[in-house]
């Protein structure tokens, strides 16, 4: 049995993950971490949802060294706080939280010598094929115009989103060019002429969209687009549970959700 951490637990990617870990046969709900100040905080974390879970949200970081994984959907700054006793106490971490910084993410690859941590933008299986198919199409269309256009509820506090900025770096790196010299991440006022070899961006917010993301390859005369939709976010969910699995049968490393998908196979 996998004994689950979940941060975030008061959010609705929360809620989510801790119906999907109650769901599951071979895991157990071992503790709920809730950010310190929080009305949640000494409730059960199955409260939001109308649930008993006989698990209390807390905001002590020392609850995680007697979990075998923790899944993490918070901020930066929580996800900092929880890796130095994850590392101490082997831990395993699953990260769908998005927003680190190129140093901060040094942290968690540090971290990663002394356990298994697995970072990904997007925990979703059916985001992580579309990677997959988003880096062949930009080998195959290797001169065509890139734009990447996502959607999402209001309430999100970053954009673009993680996703699409992956799905930038998918772009770039299969064309072999710097993602950093050649996304354009907003556009306003006279802008001139598109750059060519640039990967455009375009963030929308409102309402409860889950979260949509489409790469358009424009040419001359026609267009592709290969589009992900997601209508609830159970699908994060059961990915985030994939790759807690395939972190339980690891001592230490840095994976991805490509990982994942390559073991499931």
């Amino acid at each position: 049995m996998i004994k689950v951490a979940l941060s975030g637990i008061n959010g609705r990617m929360g809620q989510m993950l801790l119906k999907a870990v109650l769901a599951a046969p071979d895991m157990e709900l071992s503790a709920a971490l809730g950010h310190s100040g929080s009305s949640a905080i000494g409730k059960d974390a199955g409260v939001p949802s109308g649930i008993t879970t006989g698990v209390t949200v807390t905001d002590d970081i020392e609850s995680l060294r007697d979990c075998d994984v923790l899944i993490d959907f918070s901020r930066p700054e929580a996800t900092l706080t929880y890796l130095p006793v994850c590392a101490a106490s082997g831990t395993a971490v699953v990260i769908g939280t998005t927003g680190f910084t190129a140093e901060e993410k040094k942290t968690l690859e540090a971290a990663s010598e002394s356990v298994p941590v697995l970072l990904a933008p997007n925990t979703s299986l059916g985001v992580n094929a579309v990677f997959k198919l988003i880096e062949e199409a930009a080998r195959l269309l290797s001169d065509v115009d890139v734009e990447i256009f996502e959607m999402h509820h209001r309430n999100k506090v970053d954009a673009p989103s993680g996703t699409a900025l992956e799905m930038g770096r998918r772009v770039a790196q299969a064309r072999g060019q710097n993602f950093d010299e050649v996304a354009v991440l907003s556009r306003e006022g006279h802008t001139g002429p598109r750059k060519n070899g640039t990967i455009g961006f375009a963030a929308l917010r409102g309402g409860d969209v889950v979260g949509k993301h489409t790469v358009i390859f424009a040419g001359t005369g026609e267009q592709v687009e290969i589009t992900h939709n997601s209508t609830t976010r159970e699908g994060y969910a059961q990915g985030a549970l994939t790759a807690a699995r395939f972190l339980s049968t690891k001592d230490k490393g840095y994976y991805s959700m490509s990982d994942v998908l390559g073991a499931s196979r």
